[in-house]
């Protein structure tokens, strides 16, 4: 059975339409005297995974509808390869959207739910069920098709309108928050299956979240934005691990701000000075001796307890106000500095300090070079 429907999504890949490169030129929309996109350049590579990522009023789904044919732009233009389609309906530019209410007709079964977007466009009986059956198994929903939408599961429901979509065969799927009805378990198998069927039917995908989690698993690039624009444009690990400033790392994830300025410039590293002392970092950045800058580090960067010989960033410190998760704990670490005293926020893998009343506890933390991301200012 495996193997059948291993090769039905083959055929699904196949017969599906040529990947497709999006571009957007110079995009802006205004609502009135409101700029909701601000001038927007970005390219999408042909089968990629994009997120647009940000808080909510950043633009992002404002951008996924002007991908989509829903609202026209004010300036600009959207390029689906070598097709300039800033002007044409969603049909006409061959672009699919999954909301996330899913909009599926409650009186029909999924089968029918999956076939209606083919009804419309008139596809021949034999051809239809063809390709409702290959999505079908593209899902994994063969034992359920016959179900109506209130049978279902959250996760089951999000399957049929991702199949809808996929039928059709779309040069671009667009996906606007699809999993933010669905409770935290569903939200993390979904995740996985997105990736899995954007990548078995060779799609190019734009995802619209604020979840970070949900970008940082599956992305194979994002954008994050803000007030409509585009702050930075990487990979997870680049936008997470090398934020290019204090937006970018502080919506990317918890992390730990410290003003700074830089001491010393050297091959590999450089010194910077903080509240808490003298500070590494073997991050690179252009900032030059005696510049103003902006030291970030995450928590789950920070380690609690014995300091290693050769060890750079180790620091006396009061741990307190600990949070024990299981695998996790959340600590408070105060560290008495040069004429000020500065709380860090700490992540403890297998804790050893467990207890929210272990208040006070004297210790130590240290932290590596590399995970010292240094920002301008």
């Amino acid at each position: 059975l495996l193997r059948t429907a291993h090769t039905r999504m083959a055929r699904l890949c196949l017969r599906s339409a040529t990947m497709t490169p999006v571009r957007l030129e110079a995009i802006t929309k205004s609502f009135g005297s409101t700029i909701a996109v601000d001038h927007i350049d970005l390219s999408i590579d042909a089968g990629e995974l994009f997120f647009l990522l940000g808080p909510s009023g950043c633009g992002k789904s404002t951008l996924l509808r002007l991908i989509a044919g829903l609202h026209e732009p004010t300036s600009g233009k959207v390029w689906f390869g070598t097709r300039d389609v800033s002007n044409l309906s969603t049909d006409k530019r061959n672009a699919a959207m999954c909301f996330q209410s899913y909009a599926l007709w409650p009186h029909m079964s999924v089968r029918e739910n999956i076939r209606f977007g083919l009804d419309v466009r008139k596809v021949d009986a034999a051809e239809s069920k063809r390709r409702v059956d290959e999505a079908i198994d593209l899902v994994q929903l063969g034992k359920l098709s016959d179900r109506k939408p209130n049978e279902l599961s959250g996760g089951q429901q999000q399957r049929v309108a991702l199949a809808r979509a996929l039928v059709v065969r779309p040069d671009c799927l667009l996906l606007d928050e699809p999993l933010s009805n669905l409770d935290a378990k569903l939200r993390l198998e979904m995740r996985s299956e997105i990736r899995r069927i954007c990548r078995s039917a060779g799609l190019t995908a734009i995802y619209v979240t604020h979840d970070q989690k949900e970008a940082l698993s599956i992305a194979d690039r994002m954008a994050v934005l803000n007030l409509g624009k585009i702050e930075q444009i990487g990979t997870p690990r680049d936008l997470y691990r090398r934020p290019g400033n204090r937006f970018v790392a502080g919506f990317m994830g918890e992390t730990n701000f410290l003003e700074a300025s830089v001491a010393e410039v050297n091959h590999a590293t450089s010194v910077l000075t903080s509240p808490i002392g003298r500070v590494v970092s073997s991050v690179p950045h252009s900032l030059k001796p005696g510049d103003a800058a902006l030291i970030s580090l995450r928590p789950e960067s920070i380690r609690v307890g014995s300091v290693p010989s050769d060890a750079f960033n180790a620091f006396d410190a009061t741990v307190h106000d600990t949070v024990y998760l299981g695998e996790v704990a959340q600590h408070i670490a105060t560290v008495k500095g040069t004429g000020a005293t500065v709380d860090l926020r700490a992540f403890e893998l297998t804790p050893q300090i467990v207890a929210r009343d272990a208040a006070k506890e004297q210790t130590r933390i240290w932290f590596d070079p590399a995970d010292v991301m240094v920002l301008g200012k």
